[in-house]
């Protein structure tokens, strides 16, 4: 089984557009969205959710308000603010805390004299197991404010990896998160290739070492495609030295194409419709040499 991971250094790059048309493309293979932040793969490939699930990780502090003596200690050890009062009717001062501002560290519940604060398990989203016209799918939503997304996404990418087996597909095409951080580790890490989606801009040119530098420290096979390459055609020469120079392989190019907006107000892929792109991003496909086992 291989794991194509469509990664970038920046937001914006096209890299869901790509991995949405490597989807249409291949044959026997499960999709699976990383991005659980800003998870926008669903818009393209309209997908069927078959199965929701509960993601947990962490844990928050809950007071019961009919066994808190209203002591304060809780408010004074807690160093990120989270909880607050408010003054009722009757007098009384109502201790809460916000989930959104509490870390789950605990102390609180450790100094409470009473033992008035529960902690229970912190639900921070769902992941989902779908069908699309292009096959099965796996992609999750993290909730507002939540974290370990690094945790939801070796989930998703298990489950993705799991689902392949079961069906005895061969290819794991997995739209990942822009960036370097946990989230992005989480989704290369043991993958068979990474496609690393850049623009030939400064901060593209930039971005794109970083991500490079993080495919080889993580031992994975990189290649490279420049995107909108003709919007700036001397930058695109300098980003494919640098990423030649980096052992990365040079998958192609894409031109600036106005009927990628058009495909995506249709819920469709580029390779979908009839556009002057497609016939670049099946050529990075081919060269990418996924077709022989997929």
């Amino acid at each position: 089984m291989k794991d194509l991971v469509v990664i970038s250094g920046k937001g914006g790059t096209g890299k869901t557009s790509v991995a949405a048309s490597f989807a249409v493309l291949a044959k026997h293979s499960v999709i699976c969205d990383c991005d659980v932040d800003a998870a926008d793969l669903h818009l393209v490939l309209a997908p069927q959710i078959l199965g929701e699930h509960e993601f947990t990780s962490g844990h928050e502090a809950v007071i019961r308000q009919d066994d808190c003596i209203g002591c304060r200690i809780c408010q004074d050890v807690c160093r990120f603010e989270a909880v607050s009062t408010k003054k009722c009717d009757n007098g009384n001062i109502l201790f809460s805390i916000d989930p959104v501002s509490c870390e789950g560290c605990g102390v609180c519940v450790h100094f409470c004299p009473e033992k008035a604060i529960d902690f229970p398990e912190r639900l921070c989203g769902k992941w989902f197991v779908s069908e699309t016209r292009c096959g099965p799918m796996v992609h999750a939503r993290l909730g507002v404010a939540a974290e370990n997304s690094g945790k939801l996404v070796s989930t998703v990418r298990r489950e993705a990896r799991r689902l392949a087996e079961e069906k005895n597909h061969n290819l794991v095409i997995v739209d990942g998160p822009p960036g370097i951080g946990c989230p992005v580790i989480a989704s290369v890490t043991g993958a068979s290739q990474v496609l690393i989606v850049t623009e030939p801009t400064v901060s593209g040119e930039h971005d794109l070492e970083r991500v490079l530098a993080l495919a080889k420290h993580f031992q994975i096979p990189a290649a490279v495609c420049v995107n909108k390459w003709d919007i700036n055609p001397e930058m695109t020469e300098r980003i494919e030295g640098k990423a030649i120079e980096a052992g990365a392989l040079i998958a192609g190019r894409i031109r600036y194409d106005s009927n990628v907006t058009r495909a995506q107000i249709q819920q469709k892929a580029v390779v979908e419709i009839q556009a002057p792109s497609v016939e670049d991003i099946i050529k990075i496909w081919d060269n990418l040499n996924l077709q022989e086992e997929d």
